[in-house]
């Protein structure tokens, strides 16, 4: 449950039907589109930890679709492309691909290359992967999250709301930063979302729910992670 969501969109049946189960096999989440436009709303939808990019769609081309992403997503994006010139590699990463792997490729590489692409994302946003916090340890790097000692499974959604408050390092997250992090752009404004989903957290996380100690409300403004709770 606490495994990377990676959408696909890409055109290819053939390439959709290795891709699915290559990636299914690593424990991945997986979602797939065909088209650009299904692969946006996916990606609105669902907000997935990566997305696997061919830049030959159907209906628009992939540049403009990573332009699009890139206009409110920072997940990493990987170019799935047949166009191997070096001009279509320099485009696609300044535009802001994290990477770009020219068709065809193996298995081992495609991989190689999602581990990277996670890794580097959380480096750059988390200086220690492993929190604790009284009897609470949180390892965004393996994705494992415990609470006095027992392993606790969250729901995808649980799961990314719980890293993007470890991501602030204790300060404050507002509810509009929470949702669009979380549930995307279509999901700013819902805040009962974030109610139902704390509810949530608390009940797995804390000691005593009713009176959390990590998972702290700055009322009319959002929610911290108190790293600093200890145990009795």
């Amino acid at each position: 449950m606490n495994q990377p969501l990676i959408l696909i969109i890409e055109d290819e049946e053939s390439l959709r039907r290795f891709l699915i189960p290559t990636l299914s096999g690593q424990q991945y989440q997986v979602l797939s589109a065909a088209t650009a436009a299904e692969g946006l709303a996916m990606a609105r939808t669902h907000n997935p930890d990566l997305v696997l990019l061919d830049l030959g769609l159907p209906d628009r081309d992939g540049m403009s679709v990573l332009k699009d992403l890139r206009a409110w997503s920072r997940k990493p994006v990987v170019i799935l492309s047949a166009r191997n010139q070096e001009r279509d590699k320099v485009a696609a990463l300044d535009q802001g691909a994290d990477d770009y792997l020219a068709k065809p490729f193996g298995a081992a590489e495609l991989l190689a290359r999602i581990r990277v692409a996670l890794r580097h994302t959380l480096s750059a946003d988390v200086a220690d992967p492993v929190i604790c916090s009284g009897g609470l340890r949180i390892d965004l790097e393996r994705r494992e999250i415990s609470q006095g000692g027992r392993p606790v499974k969250l729901t995808a959604l649980e799961y990314r709301l719980l890293e993007a408050l470890v991501r602030r390092q204790g300060k404050v997250a507002t509810h509009s930063q929470l949702l669009s992090e979380v549930w995307g752009p279509g999901g700013e404004g819902n805040t009962h979302y974030l109610r139902i989903y704390m509810a949530m957290l608390r009940k797995k996380l804390e000691v005593d729910p009713t009176r959390p100690r990590h998972f702290i409300t700055e009322p009319n403004v959002g929610y911290r992670l108190n790293l600093d709770a200890s145990s009795d």
